[in-house]
């Protein structure tokens, strides 16, 4: 087991990470798939997945033969998921259009819109993720997207594609990798573009989606899973330490930071983690994650929420005493799990909130997958005579110190105009 002290700027660095080393495959990957379609997809499921599929998008025949290979209680699991999933996403939605009188003669207000068809990506692989099918599915369809289609690597898991089922998932196609994000983005035969593309993936999956942005829409770049704890003497280590094995399970390069006032208590979690480890069935996975992960002292809680604001989480736990008022000084995370019950794992599958979350410090800047990722909105305005009075000045003032001459005589002929 790898756990020790470590500098936060050191591990800022290597969390940042690149892109880079993936480009080269990645654009060739997307040059085939534009120039080849169908052919390149299936020859892609044959090198990568180790399987050709017969078609590449799935039938509804064997859509609904799922059901047969699913247990019943993990159908009434999921639905029970999804249903918490969708009503957490209802409180998300906006009035369809609002128009207020902001001064005489002059009314504004917001239509939104939703997206028509968008794509989401769930990943294969080391296992199977159902979840991210309601998570990624569930938010499109309460903001009215009329198509949802998703694209999985072969082959895939019957509980995938209950799921997609269970979420409204209109089209599910058999492919994975950068080559899904490229159909998605351009199209080919069987498959229709998208206008967004959404959901995790790896390096490959997510240097496609910033290479494709511009030509469709993107979420965020959502990499490998993250997890970062903050904790005072009074925290349970168990409950740290299962929270780290659970993140550290998704991939070897998952990431977990413990940050404390204590190391006592960051002693005690890696004794936690070390006993936890020897019976996980994940364990290979789990020893490289936690060769990626550590523990960071601060002398107050003031500085650790400076530097978890710094790294910008995927996930930040809060378990510390006074858990509230640390909250209110957290400006960059993706969720915020508070209090010692809170395991990261309700949130991935039951809560509600949703778990495709941006990483890699990129909360700075993005919310995780919500409703609004699946809308647009228009400005609406509707001005009388009388409002035209009211800003007719400004108007011209203004457009005629741009030089915008005829900006300002568009105003101005309407209100010479004789009614």
């Amino acid at each position: 087991m790898s756990w020790s002290l470590v500098t936060l700027d050191n591990w800022l660095t290597r969390q940042k990470g690149t892109l880079d080393e993936v480009r080269e495959p990645v654009e060739a990957i997307i040059r085939e798939v534009r120039t080849r379609g169908d052919a390149a997809l299936l020859d892609y499921a044959e090198k990568f997945d180790g399987i050709r599929p017969e078609a590449v998008r799935l039938s509804e025949q064997d859509r609904d033969a799922a059901y047969e290979e699913v247990s019943p209680e993990l159908t009434e699991a999921l639905a029970e998921a999804y249903a918490r999933i969708s009503r957490f996403h209802e409180l998300q939605r906006r009035e369809d259009f609002w128009i207020t009188e902001t001064e005489p003669g002059i009314s504004l207000g917001v239509k939104t819109t939703s997206l028509t068809r968008i794509g989401i990506y769930v990943p294969g692989g080391r296992a199977s993720y159902p979840s991210t099918a309601l998570m990624c599915a569930i938010p499109a369809k309460v903001a009215g997207v009329k198509e949802v289609i998703c694209c999985t690597p072969p082959p895939v898991h019957p509980i995938t594609l209950v799921a997609c089922d269970i979420a409204g998932v209109d089209e599910i196609y058999l492919t994975g990798g950068a080559q899904a994000i490229a159909a998605m983005a351009y199209g080919t035969e069987s498959m229709a573009p998208v206008e967004k593309i959404v959901g995790p993936g790896n390096q490959y999956v997510t240097a496609a989606k910033m290479m494709v942005r511009g030509t469709v829409e993107i979420d965020f770049p959502a990499g490998p899973s993250e997890i970062t704890i903050i904790a005072d003497e009074e925290a349970r280590p168990d409950f740290i330490a299962a929270d780290i094995l659970a993140q550290s399970e998704h991939d070897p390069l998952a990431a977990s930071m413990l940050i404390t006032t204590s190391k006592k208590l960051a002693e005690e979690v890696g004794e936690w983690i070390n006993r936890l480890t020897k019976e996980a069935d994940r364990k290979e996975i789990i020893t490289r994650s936690l060769e990626r992960s550590g523990y960071f002292i601060v002398k107050d809680l003031n500085e650790a929420a400076e530097a978890s604001n710094r790294i910008a989480p995927e996930h930040l736990a809060i378990q510390v005493r006074d858990p509230l008022t640390l909250l209110g000084k957290i400006k960059n995370a993706g969720s915020i799990f508070v209090g010692p019950y809170a395991a990261v794992a309700c949130g991935d599958y039951a809560s509600g909130t949703n778990h495709v979350l941006p990483t890699a410090g990129n909360a700075r800047y993005y919310s995780g997958l919500n409703v609004a990722h699946f809308t647009k909105t228009s400005t609406i305005q509707i001005i009388d005579r009388e409002g035209l009075e009211m800003i007719g000045d400004i108007v011209e003032t203004i457009a005629d110190a741009e030089g915008l001459s005829a900006h300002a005589e568009s105003v101005r002929i309407r209100r010479s105009s004789a009614g």
